[in-house]
């Protein structure tokens, strides 16, 4: 039976959910003490989707901020799209990006919010909708076939200043983190915390387990190229974003210049930079957020590019968003170009116990079950959506 993708915007809702980290996470740009977001509610027919926007407060990672987001959503997409119909998802996006340069953040949450939606009115799981969407891209049936379950990896903040001994409490948190049954260890890099900290972390994991760093942009090639090359030494899978967040070309002359492979996080914005990557062979590994591209439409687009070069290898990152965005990147990790185990861990990494609205729970085999609801009403404990956000109102 063909899936019905109309709907109307009966009304809008806006709720700021916040979680507080149980340490704070720290990355070469700054420092993340807690998770804000928006949380997008979008009513039609009696349904309900729910959509997660989870940028920075400040611009670090981001141009967008909450400020930004919430902003956009007050002066244009409230009073643009309330009331409003939409034969498909393609017409939703569309009326999103019209005028609207950037703000894939903002533009994530509405889309999102509208994926739930169909969800609910179609009760089927958001990876069944995805498996349909990916078929009508003409992916084939082979690479459209999603996994019952993905694999999670733990990605390693740097420690703060007030850490009289960074090495030791950089082996000890990866140490617990081993314990716990994560695939792979990621460590955050910046200048001056590099080929140390990668020696203790690869002392830690050992020689043939799966690490790899993240810089987050914080490296030039010009200045840095020679650490950049003694970081070889140490086996890893790859570096993820070690230039500018914006580039392509410097990544691509770095690729010729050491061989340990790049990954693009922050350059990856759309499926056009996707192909623009390809064609100047600056990177084929993709770490896909759908926060940063703008939806779950978009993060398929760039499947379909990956599809269709044929030797891209893609993992799922996070921000990390709550359980309530984190859903829409585990279905889209579930889908076989997704080679390498994912951001997504369990909510007890990040928060409280008892915090997160959608409680992300990993086996001690370093999986998590991709959920078979039908729309995100079907797991919210509503107890704590309340307790822990509250309405924005302007």
């Amino acid at each position: 039976m063909p899936m019905d993708t109309s709907f109307t915007i009966d009304s809008i809702r806006l709720r700021l959910l916040e979680l507080p980290f149980q340490i704070p996470f720290r990355i070469s740009g700054g420092i993340c003490l807690n998770r804000k977001s928006v949380v997008v509610e979008l009513d039609s027919g009696g349904a309900t989707g729910y959509g997660e926007s989870a940028p920075n407060e400040v611009p670090f990672y981001s141009g967008e901020t909450l400020g930004s987001v919430l902003a956009l959503y007050r002066d244009l997409y409230l009073p643009r799209l309330a009331g409003k119909s939409f034969p498909s998802l393609e017409a939703f996006d569309e009326e999103l990006a019209r005028g609207v340069r950037g703000n894939r953040f903002a533009r994530a949450g509405f889309e999102n919010a509208a994926w739930d939606l169909l969800c609910r009115k179609n009760r089927l799981p958001l990876v069944k909708l995805i498996e349909e969407k990916l078929l009508q891209l003409g992916i084939t049936r082979e690479l459209a076939r999603p996994r019952p379950f993905i694999e999670s990896g733990v990605s390693v903040g740097i420690p703060g200043s007030e850490e009289k001994e960074p090495l030791s409490t950089l082996r000890r948190w990866i140490r617990g983190y081993l314990e716990e049954g994560y695939r792979r260890v990621k460590i955050k890099i910046q200048p001056g915390w590099e080929i140390e900290a990668c020696e203790a972390a690869r002392a830690e994991v050992g020689p043939g387990f799966l690490l790899w760093t993240d810089a987050n942009a914080s490296f030039e090639l010009e200045a840095h190229r020679p650490v950049l090359r003694a970081m070889d030494r140490f086996g890893l899978a790859f570096h993820e974003q070690p230039l500018h967040h914006d580039d392509l070309l410097d990544h691509a002359r770095l690729g010729k210049e050491i061989r340990t492979p790049i990954c693009f996080d922050e350059s990856l914005k759309s499926a056009r930079v996707a192909r623009q990557a390809l064609e100047v062979n600056a990177s084929r590994l993709w770490n896909i957020k759908v926060q940063r591209v703008g939806g779950l439409l978009e993060a398929l687009r760039i499947y379909k590019v990956a599809a269709e070069a044929g030797s891209v290898a893609l993992w799922a990152g996070t921000m990390p968003e709550s359980g309530i965005g984190s859903q829409a990147a585990i279905a889209l990790a579930a889908f076989p170009l997704f080679q390498y185990p994912t951001d997504l861990e369990p909510s007890s990494r990040w928060y409280a116990p008892g915090h997160d609205p959608i409680e992300l729970v990993m086996g001690r085999d370093g999986t998590i079950a991709v959920p078979e609801n039908r729309g995100l009403a079907e797991l919210i404990d509503w107890d704590r959506y309340r307790r822990f956000s509250r309405p924005i109102e302007f």
